[in-house]
């Protein structure tokens, strides 16, 4: 581990690597817990409120996470959890304010080294799987990371990021039957002793940073997002309750890693928040996902939109009965996607805006006030308006960009996006919108997807909307590319169903059923029909990549 410097007065965290790092206060957003109505202690670990405070409230023998093969009840999650945080300080040398980089598929064991890198003081930096040798040494060396806890499937990008980096890193393997082991430790360490199971939490501070969650890359150069121990808590006391209505009872499951902050919510926090219990599948199919709902009579699920198309291209087939909430977030929601699945189950899909940088999900509805075309509107405890250039905000109907407050917010390590991102208190999420008068909010594109071509603007998704109503088409993408007499031209890369056929007849047919739809000026003046579209492992589209390919 890495050199301490004195701690403050205040934060467990002797490691201060990360709060030295933050941005000045001058340059965050406007953070109100109190307009939330929310009241937290000075002192709080998050995954002690998670976990040790629900099996001491009586849910102990409740099941809270499951896999298609076991279950684990809340107090044996406490009891894995602490040996681990164990294991952490006692056997790795951990040290408050670490930071432990985790790497796994959504198992029990990752949610277990999760908790228990917090209960320790450490903070959480969690990664994609599919994440590669250079991604990986961008997040060591960006978070300074000294320690890390990682399926050994998936072992051999990361010893080659650690061969790489500039400080030593310790990887430790789980899921691994070997005496060089995390699981080895822990049964070392046991000796049998039931004392082992538990574990003297560290007294963080509310306002002690918790997790760092990289952005998932639609862009490029990731930036690095810090959350306190505070906003973990503050996520699942908002949207699980106000728009979802979280129950004891309820089995969630979805498809996003818990290394996306959208998974990590829905799949981890939210349900031991409320008492319920979790469905962790590993590496989800649209056709396992399905099976796992029927099976285990899951009530919540969440995913996004391409997963959403897919698994009802799929549904017919088996029994969602038991569904009572599907969640959409990550990125837009097309209404041909929304119509497909209710065409398919009968169920509405809640569409969620949330964003790495404030946590989670801060616009969303509930089923009965879905407003058509609208994403929803801010959940309670949230602000949102639209902005014009000059950050004045707009009246109802105009377009402009999405400006967000709440009592969670951007706060990038050491980076000077942080400007880019805050203005005058404001988050500026990169979402172009409008607002109506009644507060519903309407998504158009990215800032930086939206196409300029001979003086209009046009936004991208709307015409990848259009496109995905006709029934040739599996999936697309849509963006400007250079033109000289247009400035840019709308172009769409077009994945087909099988057994189409591409060709020019095809692209002729596809433009003017884009013309039939939508404003006659914005249909794709080039379509190029492609095997597949390049997509982060959270499913969301990677346009700039598209766009770099067209220079």
């Amino acid at each position: 581990m890495f050199a301490m410097s004195p701690p403050s007065s205040s934060s467990a965290h002797l490691d201060r690597y990360v709060r030295d790092r933050l941005p000045p206060p001058g340059d965050w957003p406007d953070l109100r817990c109190d307009r939330a109505g929310l009241r937290y202690p000075e002192r709080l670990n998050c995954a002690v409120e998670l976990l040790d405070r629900m099996v001491a409230e009586g849910h102990g023998e409740r099941i809270a996470l499951r896999t298609p093969e076991a279950e684990c009840t809340y107090r044996q999650l406490l009891a894995r959890a602490n040996r681990i945080a164990r294991v952490l300080r006692d056997e790795l040398g951990l040290v408050p304010g670490n930071r432990v980089l985790l790497r796994g598929y959504n198992h029990p064991m990752l949610a277990a080294c999760w908790l228990a890198v917090l209960k320790a003081g450490g903070i959480v930096v969690t990664s994609m799987p599919l994440l590669r040798v250079r991604e990986l040494g961008q997040m060591i060396a960006k978070a300074r990371i000294g320690l890390a806890l990682c399926d050994a499937r998936l072992l051999d990008e990361l010893e080659l990021a650690r061969q790489t980096a500039s400080e030593p890193l310790q990887v430790l393997a789980f899921n691994r039957d070997d005496g060089a082991s995390l699981e080895a430790l822990l049964e070392a360490d046991a000796d049998g002793d039931d004392a082992f199971d538990s574990f003297d939490n560290v007294d963080t501070r509310a306002d002690d940073v918790a997790l760092i969650a990289f952005t998932s890359g639609t862009t490029g150069t990731p930036k690095a997002s810090v959350h306190f121990h505070r906003d973990v808590l503050t996520v699942c006391d908002l949207f699980p309750r106000s728009i979802l209505g979280l129950r004891a009872d309820d089995i969630l499951c979805g498809t996003s890693p818990l290394a996306f902050t959208y998974g990590l919510g829905g799949l981890l926090c939210f349900p031991l928040r409320h008492g319920a219990s979790s469905l962790l599948l590993e590496r989800p199919t649209p056709a396992s996902m399905l099976a796992a709902i029927a099976a285990q009579r899951a009530t919540v699920c969440f995913s996004v939109p391409t997963f959403w198309r897919q698994m009802a291209a799929l549904a017919a087939d088996y029994d969602l009965s038991s569904l009572r909430l599907c969640v959409s977030a990550g990125e837009p929601l097309p209404e041909a996607t929304r119509a497909m699945w209710r065409e398919a189950t009968g169920k509405e899909i809640v569409d969620g805006l949330g964003s790495t940088e404030l946590l989670h999900v801060f616009i969303s509805h509930v089923p009965d006030k879905r407003r058509r075309g609208a994403i929803g509107y801010v959940v309670p405890g949230y602000q949102a308006c639209i902005l014009d250039a000059a950050g004045r905000p707009l009246p109802p109907g105009a377009v402009g960009r999405l400006a967000v407050k709440g009592p969670t917010g951007c706060r990038y390590l050491d980076d000077p996006r942080q400007r880019d991102y805050v203005e005058h208190g404001w988050n500026l999420t990169g979402d172009t919108g409008a607002m109506d008068a009644d507060g519903y909010f309407y998504y158009r594109a990215r800032n930086d997807d939206i196409i300029v071509t001979a003086g209009y603007n046009i936004a991208g998704p709307e015409v990848e909307e259009a496109l995905l109503q006709h029934p040739a088409v599996l999936d697309c993408g849509v963006v400007g590319i250079p033109d000289a007499a247009r400035g840019q031209l709308v172009k769409a890369f077009v994945v087909l169903r099988p057994g189409q056929a591409p060709g020019t007849g095809l692209a002729a047919e596809l433009q003017d059923f884009v013309k039939q739809r939508i404003a006659p000026y914005k249909y794709p003046r080039a379509i190029e029909f492609v095997a597949g579209l390049p997509r982060t492992e959270t499913s969301k589209l990677q346009r700039y990549r598209l766009r770099e390919e067209n220079r």
